[in-house]
């Protein structure tokens, strides 16, 4: 079949070619469209009872995520002329285009009685330009008796100021957003730079823009380096420039592919989805080399091009098929997920590394056609005294060193349970960006001075309408406020914002800013108190009632005044605190809302962080699994044998078994980064074994059964392609290691570990395998073996 198909492309090599470009052409058209996506959570099914409560939430209460926050130290912000700069700069991030509110000091209100009326009146603590420094001091200490923006605006105790800006939703989710952030920067770095003090930014929309950005930047620089590296190891492999050109063309054409196949599937560039161009550059290197090589041991055979492109192919074909099969597979498995951004991944990353196998059956065979034979130094790699050292030491090891081979083997596995043992399952929201980042640096800031920005949104339901209004709701919100004082006093969660924060700031008011009243009104003043809740304009300043004091009363109970948020800011504590943390507020919020009368839900972005990690890595470890049984059915199908499944299957378990030891050891925590590596590192180390077992299955009969003549001679016609196809590939994923993501690094440096035990263990403990199999079989069992 695979002689007749090499036939057949030769014959028809031209009509392959332009069918070729014009379908790039068709693919690139699609790939110049595909965007970025912003999006931050997608990590958890759409039909997910849990982000189905983040999303009845967001419809009835606003985004929790779309707040910006800027942060700084300064002892003297309250000097006149570094005020004024202040209140200056505050009033051009109201100015920003798509920016809705900025809330910080400058802007901060007051509550005044108004007898006459029997009304609170909105006054602004800071009134316009402030004449003099006396001014600007009196009015500091009304804003200073006011405990309401105590640890939400300032922190007395660090000197910490707070602006939070709230962003536009819709913009949020378009390249837009980068040019607001953009200027919001402009104005905040520049009132650093003018005061000498460093400006901290942080928050969802920031956090979320830069990387963005920064997953753009490294898709970009990582293909470069990657096809880079690639042409260096095939010019010092082929030492021809033609054979170097033909493989880099053929892999950039599968970039093409894969960026085509994302627009057409109408996905977007994610940090997950950025790694699929300079992976499909890793993975059909190998393709190309193992097709050269093939073509050149051929054409010194027969010394006829013609017979040696059929060759390539009849030899080839099959071999490459199932390599980029079972290598699609690794990644493929990630599809079966309920994962958005997972499957997306997997489904762009499988069909890709197939396609690349048709690219390269349609583009090397007809292009090496046209070129020239190959010269004499084009194969001299076929002769290198280094490798063919290093091949007759191998050789030497499996023959003569079996059981220490077995040892080795036991004691590697021992370490390795003991480390497996020591893996912690653990995430962050930040958590593949480096400490050194300053996304990192400014969310720490916000942690130390303010207990963190991370939003957790709690949800009282009174379970009837109008639960919420006069007298009999004084007990509700004295709830509220007990479970706020709750979650205050933990290390990791800022005071609580909800409608009890505002009754207790209008009871100061109604006893005429006497901060000793800052309390839940009580049943004897809760009447008076309700009659002056209904806030009238400011006359004198009316754009003063549309601010922080009505914006909570409007923005904090539903229309129905039957539900209520409590918003808190944290944290990033990570996946494994957070659930310890949840639940013991749980318990307290049980204790104080009877469940007959009350309904209180968790939700907001750290519940949905939460629950999108733990599914993920769930997921994973069911895609290990799925990967596991896809590749050992192939396997099985290719070699109709139980016997030679099982050889191909141990020498691939062995280095997942060493990385996660070593990860184990030294403590990288398994997360939804890390667990991605063992379906990848699977699917591609076990081409190894395929080239392998596929050439051992040719060679067999050619030397009469002899297994170990075969063993032997397979050692050396694979090994030079196995030792220069696991240098790429370990090449081409050391370049992750420089990324600025830890989640893309260790996906790095531990694929890369993760191939090169897996290349030793096909070299070494594979052909072992297969003399001790064929020698022994199986005690009572009869099984018969196809392969020969």
């Amino acid at each position: 079949m695979w002689k007749k198909l090499g036939k057949f492309i030769l014959r028809n090599r031209l009509v392959l070619l332009i069918v070729l470009l014009l379908s790039t052409a068709f693919m690139l058209y699609h790939a110049l469209k595909v965007t970025i996506s912003y999006e931050f959570v997608r990590t958890i099914p759409v039909d997910n009872p849990l982000y189905q409560r983040y999303l009845a939430f967001k419809k009835q209460f606003g985004d929790d995520g779309n707040t910006l926050v800027i942060g700084f130290t300064k002892n003297d912000l309250f000097k006149k002329a570094v005020f004024d700069d202040y209140t200056a700069l505050c009033n051009n991030l109201k100015k920003v285009d798509k920016v809705e509110s900025v809330l910080s000091v400058a802007n901060a209100i007051n509550l005044k009685k108004n007898d006459s009326t029997q009304k609170l009146e909105v006054k602004p603590v800071f009134r316009g330009a402030l004449a003099s420094q006396q001014e600007t001091d009196s009015a500091v200490q009304l804003f200073q008796s006011l405990p309401f923006y105590k640890g939400l605006l300032y922190n007395p105790e660090t000197n910490a100021y707070l602006i939070a800006v709230r962003i536009n939703k819709d913009v949020l989710a378009s390249k837009a957003r980068e040019k607001v952030i953009a200027e919001i920067e402009h104005y905040t770095y520049a009132f650093g730079e003018k005061h000498n003090v460093e400006m901290h930014i942080s928050g969802l929309p920031l956090i979320r823009t830069n990387m963005a950005i920064k997953v753009a930047k490294e898709m970009q620089w990582f293909l470069i380096g990657s096809v880079l590296i690639s042409a260096i190891i095939l010019m010092l492999f082929f030492r021809s420039v033609s054979a170097t050109v033909l493989s880099l063309g053929v892999v950039i054409i599968g970039v093409i592919w894969s960026m085509g196949i994302l627009h057409l599937c109408g996905y977007y560039i994610s940090l997950l989805t950025a790694l699929i161009p300079p992976l499909v550059v890793v993975i059909g290197i190998p393709n190309c080399i193992y097709f050269l090589n093939k073509y050149h041991t051929a054409w010194l055979d027969t010394g006829k091009k013609e017979e040696a492109l059929v060759e390539m192919v009849n030899r080839m074909g099959i071999i490459t098929l199932f390599c980029n099969i079972s290598a699609a597979i690794g990644f493929a498995v990630f599809a079966l997920t309920k994962s958005a951004i997972l499957k997306e991944f997997g489904v762009v990353a499988g069909t890709s590394i197939i396609a690349i196998f048709f690219i390269s059956l349609a583009a090397i065979p007809p292009v090496l056609s046209y070129l020239p034979p190959p010269k004499q130094k084009h194969t001299q790699y076929l002769e290198s005294r280094w490798l063919e050292a290093v091949l007759k030491k191998i050789e030497k090891w499996v023959f003569n060193h079996t059981k220490t081979i077995y040892v080795t083997t036991a004691i590697m596995l021992v370490f390795s349970v003991a480390g497996i043992l020591r893996l912690v399952s653990v995430g962050h929201m930040v958590d593949d960006i480096p400490q050194t980042d300053k996304i990192y640096v400014d969310l720490k800031f916000f942690e130390r001075n303010f207990k963190g920005i991370m939003p957790l949104e709690i949800i009282v339901d009174t379970k009837r309408k109008y639960g919420l209004s006069g007298m009999k709701a004084l007990d509700v919100f004295s709830r509220i406020d007990s479970l706020s004082q709750y979650i205050a006093s933990k290390k990791e969660m800022a005071r609580p914002l909800s409608l009890a924060e505002g009754l207790k700031f209008a009871k100061q008011a109604f006893y005429d800013g006497d901060t000793l009243n800052y309390a839940m009104p009580n049943t004897f003043d809760g009447a008076f108190v309700g009659d002056y809740l209904r806030v009238r304009k400011d006359t004198v300043n009316p754009s003063a009632s549309n601010n922080a004091f009505q914006q909570l009363m409007n923005a904090f109970m539903d229309t129905a005044r039957q539900k209520t948020r409590i918003s808190v800011n944290m944290a990033d504590v990570g996946s494994k605190a957070l659930p310890l943390i949840l639940d013991d507020i749980k318990k307290r919020s049980d204790q104080l809302f009877d469940s007959t009368k009350y309904n209180v839900e968790f939700t907001g972005t750290s519940i949905t962080f939460l629950e999108g990690s733990r599914f993920i890595i769930n997921g994973l470890k069911e895609s290990i699994m799925w990967a596991f049984l896809l590749i050992a059915l192939c396997m099985l199908y290719l070699f109709k044998s139980v016997r030679i499944l099982i050889c191909s299957l141990v020498p691939n378990i062995v280095p997942l078994m060493l990385t996660a030891g070593i990860m184990g050891w030294t403590g990288v925590p398994l997360k939804p980064s890390t667990v991605l590596i063992f379906g990848i590192a699977l699917g591609i180390a076990i081409d190894v074994t395929i080239r392998f077992l596929v050439t051992y299955r040719q060679q067999l009969p050619a030397n009469g059964n002899n297994v170990r003549a075969t063993v032997m001679q397979t050692i050396h016609y694979t090994g030079i392609s196995i030792i220069y196809t696991s240098l790429v590939l370990i090449a081409g994923f050391s370049i992750f290691i420089f990324s600025g993501f830890g989640g893309t690094q260790a996906l790095g440096w531990l694929t890369s570990l993760t191939l090169l035990f897996a290349t030793v263990t096909n070299l070494v403990l594979l052909p072992v395998l297969l003399n001790m199999l064929h020698k022994q079989g199986f005690p009572g069992k009869k099984i018969t073996d196809k392969i020969n």
